[in-house]
C-alpha cells in the first residue's frame, strides 16, 4: 500500500499509486507521490513516465476523513501543500509522463490527468470535479486541460462528471481500451516514447511547457486561495463533515 516505482524495459518508470479503498491521498501520501515522480524523472535512465493505481479508480482526491480528523486548519494547508506539490511534479517531470486512468478520477484525480502529458484510460473512466459539493474549489486549471472551456464550467457549476469516451473525442485521452488492457496500453505508448532520442524527448518536454498559454502553477494556486476563503466563512467544514456523516466515497 502506498506508492512504488519500478522499472519497465528501457527507460520506462512506472509510479503506481495504491492506497485502498479510493486511492484518496492523505497529506503525506500526496508529497511521497510529488516525491516519487520528481525522482523518476531526474533519473537519466529514465526516458518516460507511466502513472498508474490500482483498485476501482484512478484516484479521489484528498483524503477528507484526515482532514476533518485533524483539528485546526493543518490537514487542509498540507493538503493543498501536497496536491500542489503533486501536479507541479507531473507537470514539471523533465521527461513525458502517461497517465492510465481507470475508473473514477475525481478532484485531485483530474489534477494528475490534467498535468500529464498523455492520457490513456479504460472504457469504464469517468473524470469530474466533486469540489462545490464539499466546500471547496481547484483544479479546474487542469479539467481545462481536459475539455472545453463551457464544458469545464459546468461540470464546476453542477459536480457533472464526462466519461473517457467524451474525452477521447476531444482528444483529450489518446486512446479508450477494456480495463484488463489499460496497464499495456499505456506501456506501449510509454516504450513508443522510450525508443526515442532521450535528449530530444527531453527537450521537447521542457519546450512544450515552455508554450503553455496558462500557467498551470499560478492558475491553481490562485484557485486554491478560494478553498481558504470558504474555510475561513465556515462552508468548507459543513460541507466535509456532511459527506463523512454520509460515509464518504
Amino acid at each position: 500500500m502506498g506508492i512504488s516505482t519500478s522499472r519497465h524495459g528501457e527507460g520506462v518508470a512506472e509510479v503506481v499509486v495504491d492506497a485502498p479503498p479510493v486511492n484518496a491521498l492523505t497529506v503525506r501520501g500526496w508529497f511521497e507521490l510529488a516525491d516519487a515522480v520528481r525522482q523518476a524523472g531526474r533519473d537519466p535512465e529514465t526516458r518516460v513516465v507511466v502513472l498508474r493505481a490500482e483498485g476501482r479508480g484512478f484516484n479521489a482526491g484528498v483524503d477528507i476523513k484526515e482532514m476533518q480528523a485533524t483539528s485546526g486548519f493543518d490537514a487542509l494547508v498540507g493538503a493543498n501543500r501536497g496536491c500542489y506539490e503533486a501536479f507541479a511534479a507531473v507537470y514539471e517531470c523533465e521527461v513525458p509522463v502517461v497517465a492510465a486512468v481507470q475508473g473514477f478520477c475525481l478532484g485531485g484525480g483530474v489534477g494528475l490527468a490534467g498535468n500529464a502529458d498523455i492520457v490513456v484510460a479504460s472504457d469504464d473512466a469517468y473524470f469530474g470535479l466533486p469540489e462545490v459539493e464539499r466546500g471547496a474549489l481547484g483544479a479546474a486549471t487542469h479539467l481545462a486541460r481536459l475539455v472545453p472551456q463551457h464544458l469545464m464550467r459546468a461540470m464546476v457549476y453542477t459536480c457533472r462528471n464526462v466519461t473517457a469516451a467524451e474525452l477521447h473525442a476531444f482528444g483529450s485521452v489518446l486512446e479508450v481500451v477494456p480495463r484488463e488492457r489499460l496497464r499495456d496500453a499505456a506501456l506501449e505508448v510509454a516504450a513508443q516514447i522510450a525508443a526515442k532520442d532521450p535528449y530530444v524527448i527531453r527537450r521537447a518536454k521542457e519546450s512544450l511547457n515552455g508554450i503553455d498559454p496558462v500557467d498551470v502553477k499560478r492558475s491553481y494556486r490562485f484557485e486554491q486561495g478560494f478553498t481558504f476563503e470558504l474555510n475561513l466563512m465556515g462552508a468548507g467544514d459543513r460541507h466535509r463533515d456532511a459527506f463523512v456523516a454520509e460515509g464518504g466515497r
